[in-house]
C-alpha cells in the first residue's frame, strides 16, 4: 500500500509541475517566434491591449485630431472573407453587431475565422488595403474626353508606389488609433516613427518617378512594424469598421470641400475684380470731364443704315465689350461696313463710351447706347426679374433680357449678329450675311448633341413635368447656344416673338417653368424658329472646363467663354486665355495705373 501511494504522489507532482512550465515554455517559444522587440515589450502590449464589444463603436473611435469619426449609413458591401453581403447602419456598429443576409451575427464570432485569416497570409503585401477594405474595388481614376485608354493606362502604372506606401500610411494610422490613450509602448513608437518617415520620403510627390531610392528603402522596415501591428491589434472586424469610418469621413470631407469651392467659383464670377472696378472709375471720371460736344461718335449717319453689317453686344464690362469689338474689326476683310452697336446700362454708360472715344476705330462705326433710356422696355420690368428668385445678378440683369427687344430696339434694320460679351471673334463674319434663313429666325449652332463639350438638354433646365410645357414642347427638341447669333428681325416682326417672349416670361413668374435665365426662355420663345449653323462658326465651352479641343478653337470664327471662368477672372482658364488677351491693349496708361495685367 505504501508503494501505491508513493507512486500516486510522485504522479500528482508530475502532472502539477507539468501544467505549471508547459505553459511558461510554450509562451517563451511564443515570444521568440512573433517579434523580436523583447518578452518585456509583447507582455506590456498584452497587457495593456483590452479587446471588448464596444471596440466596434464608431462614436468610441478617435480622429487623428481627436474628433470623432461618423460612420455610413445603410451602405452594403461584400466581405469576401465571409462569402456574404452585409448591411450595417450606426445602429449596428454602436451594438457591435452586424446584420447579415442570412442570420445575425455578433462581431466576436468572426474572430477566429479572420485570425486564420492573417496567420494564413505570408507578407503584409496580402493584407486588404484601405482602399479594398472600404469598396471592395480598385480605385480607377476618371478617364478626360479625348482620351483613349492606351493613353491613360500608363499613366495608372506610374503611381503604384504612391498608392501603395499611402496606403500603408493609413494602415498605421488606423492600427493607431487602437492603441490605449497615452500608449508609448514599443509597437506603437515604431508605428509612429515608420510613419513619420514615409510621410517626409512622399511628400507631395504624385508620380513613382518623383519618389527617390530612400522613399522607397523605407517600405520594408514599415511593412515590417504593420506585421507586428496586425499580429497585436487582431480585432478584424474593429479594423475593418475603422477602415470603413475613415474612408467614410474622408469622402465627406472631400464633398464638403468641393461644394465651398463651387461657392466661391460663383461668389468670384460675379463679383467685379478690382482692376475693372477702377478702370470704369477713371473713364467714368474723365468722361464727365468731357465737353458736350466731344462725347459724340463719329460716323453716326450709319448706325440706321440697312445696307452695312450691323452687330450687337449687350454688355456692362469695358474690356469685355472692347475685346468683342476689337477682335470682329481685326478680323474683317471690310471694317469700313462694320456697324457695332453696343448697349449697357447707365451705371456703366459712361466708362464705355469713353474707352470707345479714346480707343476710336477710324473704319468702322460704333454706337453706345444705353438701355434704361430706351422706351420699348416694360416700367415694370425690373420688379418682373426680380420675380425669378435668383441669386446670380447675371440670370436677373436687364441687359440679359432685353436682347428679346432686338426689334423695338432697332426699328431700322432686318437683320444682324448678336454677341454675347464674352466671346471672340478670330474670322471674317461677312459670309454670315449671304446665309438664307430659309424662314427661319434665328441662326446658332446646336448643342444637343451628346458627347459635345457644351451639350445641354431641355429637360435639363425646362420643366416638363407641367402639363402646359409638356403639351407645348418636346423635351428631345434640340438645343442652341447663344453667344453668335444671326438674327432675322424682319422674320420676328412678323411672327411677332417679343409677344410671346413676355407671354411666357409672365407665366415663368409665376409657377416654374424653367431654371433663372435667358437661355431656357430663349428656346421655347424661338422653338422651331432655328436655323442650325456649321459647328465652326461658334465654339463653345472656354469658360469651363469642357474638354474642348485645341484644332477647333484655332478653327473656329468665333470662341464662346461660356460658363463662370471668364477670362477676365483670375478663375479664368489659363489655356483659352491666351485668345483673350491678344485684343486687350495692356500697354494703355489706364490699365497699367489699374494694375490689369495679362
Amino acid at each position: 500500500m505504501k508503494k501505491i501511494r508513493r507512486w500516486q504522489r510522485i504522479l500528482i507532482l508530475s502532472l502539477l509541475s507539468i501544467s505549471v512550465f508547459a505553459p511558461l515554455i510554450f509562451l517563451s517559444n511564443r515570444l521568440t517566434s512573433i517579434t523580436p522587440v523583447g518578452r518585456r515589450e509583447f507582455v506590456e502590449e498584452l497587457s495593456n491591449i483590452r479587446f471588448r464589444r464596444s471596440d466596434l463603436r464608431l462614436n468610441a473611435i478617435k480622429q487623428e485630431d481627436g474628433e470623432g469619426l461618423k460612420g455610413p449609413r445603410l451602405i452594403l458591401f461584400k466581405d469576401r472573407e465571409f462569402n456574404s453581403v452585409v448591411r450595417y447602419n450606426s445602429s449596428d456598429e454602436s451594438d457591435g453587431v452586424f446584420q447579415s443576409k442570412d442570420k445575425t451575427i455578433d462581431g466576436n464570432d468572426h474572430k477566429n475565422r479572420e485570425e486564420q485569416i492573417i496567420v494564413s497570409q505570408q507578407t503584409t503585401d496580402q493584407y486588404l488595403t484601405d482602399n479594398e477594405l472600404a469598396n471592395k474595388t480598385d480605385f480607377k481614376p476618371p478617364v478626360s474626353k479625348g482620351e483613349n485608354n492606351t493613353k491613360v493606362q500608363p499613366d495608372r502604372a506610374t503611381d503604384v508606389k504612391i498608392k501603395e506606401i499611402r496606403d500603408k500610411i493609413i494602415q498605421a494610422k488606423a492600427y493607431l488609433n487602437f492603441a490605449p490613450p497615452g500608449s508609448n509602448s514599443q509597437i506603437v513608437k515604431e508605428l509612429r516613427a515608420r510613419m513619420r518617415e514615409l510621410e517626409r520620403a512622399v511628400g507631395e510627390a504624385t508620380k513613382d518617378k518623383d519618389l527617390s531610392k530612400g522613399a522607397l528603402r523605407r517600405v520594408k522596415p514599415m511593412e515590417a512594424a504593420l506585421y507586428k501591428a496586425s499580429r497585436v491589434f487582431n480585432n478584424c472586424p474593429a479594423i475593418a469598421t475603422k477602415l470603413r469610418a475613415m474612408n467614410y469621413n474622408a469622402e465627406e470631407q472631400v464633398q464638403a470641400q468641393k461644394n465651398q469651392a463651387a461657392y466661391l467659383m460663383r461668389l468670384a464670377a460675379r463679383t467685379t475684380p478690382k482692376g475693372l472696378h477702377c478702370l470704369s472709375m477713371r473713364l467714368t471720371s474723365e468722361y464727365f470731364a468731357l465737353d458736350p460736344e466731344k462725347r459724340q461718335m463719329p460716323n453716326q449717319q450709319n448706325y440706321n443704315d440697312p445696307n452695312l453689317n450691323h452687330y450687337v453686344v449687350f454688355s456692362d464690362n469695358v474690356l469685355a465689350s472692347g475685346v468683342v469689338v476689337n477682335s470682329t474689326i481685326s478680323s474683317s476683310k471690310e471694317p469700313e461696313k462694320i456697324v457695332f452697336h453696343v448697349v449697357t446700362d447707365s451705371l456703366n454708360y459712361p466708362a464705355i463710351s469713353m474707352w470707345f472715344l479714346l480707343n476710336i476705330q477710324s473704319t468702322a462705326t460704333i454706337q453706345i447706347l444705353n438701355v434704361d433710356d430706351m422706351d420699348v422696355l416694360p416700367s415694370d420690368y425690373d420688379q418682373l426679374l426680380m420675380k425669378q428668385n435668383s441669386n446670380d445678378p447675371r440670370f436677373i440683369s436687364t441687359l440679359n433680357h432685353a436682347r428679346f427687344y432686338l426689334p423695338d430696339i432697332f426699328p431700322g434694320l432686318n437683320k444682324l449678329v448678336l454677341f454675347d460679351h464674352d466671346v471672340v471673334v478670330q474670322r471674317d463674319l461677312s459670309r454670315l450675311w449671304s446665309i438664307d434663313m430659309k424662314g427661319k429666325v434665328v441662326g446658332a449652332v446646336e448643342t444637343c448633341q451628346e458627347g459635345e463639350p457644351s451639350f445641354h438638354s431641355m429637360s435639363k433646365f425646362i420643366n416638363f413635368s407641367d402639363p402646359w410645357v409638356a403639351g407645348k414642347f418636346s423635351p428631345k427638341a434640340c438645343t442652341w447656344a447663344f453667344g453668335m447669333n444671326i438674327v432675322d428681325l424682319e422674320e420676328w416682326r412678323r411672327r411677332k416673338l417679343t409677344s410671346t417672349y413676355v407671354k411666357y416670361f409672365n407665366l415663368g413668374t409665376k409657377r416654374p417653368l424653367w431654371k433663372a435665365g435667358s437661355l431656357p426662355i430663349g428656346w421655347l420663345t424661338f422653338y422651331r424658329q432655328t436655323l442650325p449653323l456649321e459647328k465652326r462658326w461658334h465654339v463653345t465651352g472656354l469658360g469651363h472646363e469642357s474638354g474642348v479641343k485645341t484644332v477647333e478653337i484655332e478653327q473656329a470664327a468665333v470662341i464662346h467663354y461660356d460658363g463662370i471662368m471668364k477670362p477676365w477672372l483670375d478663375i479664368g482658364i489659363e489655356k483659352y486665355k491666351s485668345y483673350w488677351n491678344i485684343h486687350v491693349p495692356y500697354y494703355h496708361s489706364y490699365l497699367q495705373q489699374c494694375n490689369i495685367h495679362a
